[in-house]
């Protein structure tokens, strides 16, 4: 019983109270999206627009303390997962974020303090929505037995050439990159894809689970 309660508790670290009147999680649940760590609760979740620790410096989601996918999305998140416990014992996926709200699409677009024609960049204009809206894409990384997010050079949402994994083979000859980091990025992007997620060329914690175009043909944004 002791190792049981010793396991929730490590998982607990990782989470927000979930609070039973979470609106916008209802919401998500009503589109039938579902709650990550209930499909595998080896999947770690610090939601970074759940808290202040996040590149606008506020709370963007309030209540909500769980990821949210589309269920085949969900599915295949827990089979890149065991791949990974495969591959490093121990070692587990970790969520900074997953299906986001709309409302919340429209803060994050007005709080970076980016030129206006650069911005898509980095944030996805809310006029014609993000893949995260859908419950389609999640951005993640490695954490090791401890808890702790393994090197991948930058921290997630960083704003600079650092973070583009098109720039990886530059950035290692220049010795701006380490080749543990790109070692790394490349372990997180191999069991991504296989498992079935794309990555993409500008953030190497960003991956989708199908275009945008499928997203909104198939499924309905999270209000």
């Amino acid at each position: 019983m002791l190792p049981v309660l010793v396991f929730i508790l490590f998982i607990q670290q990782f989470q927000k109270p979930a609070l039973p009147n979470c609106r916008t999680e209802k919401a998500m649940e009503a589109l039938g999206l579902l709650d990550v760590q209930a499909i595998h609760p080896g999947i770690k979740v610090s939601l970074a627009y759940s808290e202040k620790e996040n590149f606008i410096g506020f709370d963007v989601y309030g209540c909500v303390s769980r990821a949210f996918l589309q269920r085949e999305a969900a599915m295949k998140l827990a089979q890149a997962q065991r791949a990974l416990e495969k591959e490093l014992p121990g070692y587990s996926l970790l969520i900074w974020d997953a299906a986001r709200p709309r409302s919340a699409q429209k803060i994050l677009w007005d709080s970076i303090k980016k030129p206006e024609k650069v911005k898509h960049v980095y944030v996805a204009n809310p006029n014609r929505g993000s893949i995260h809206n859908y419950g389609c894409a999640v951005d993640l990384t490695i954490a090791d037995p401890k808890g702790k997010a393994i090197d991948m050079g930058t921290g997630f949402d960083y704003f600079g050439e650092l973070a583009q994994p098109r720039l990886e083979a530059r950035l290692l000859k220049t010795g701006r990159l380490s080749a543990t980091q790109i070692t790394n990025r490349k372990r997180l992007r191999s069991i991504m894809q296989k498992a079935g997620f794309m990555p993409i060329s500008s953030e190497w914690w960003h991956f989708n689970f199908c275009s945008l175009a499928r997203a909104k043909s198939k499924y309905k944004p999270v209000p």
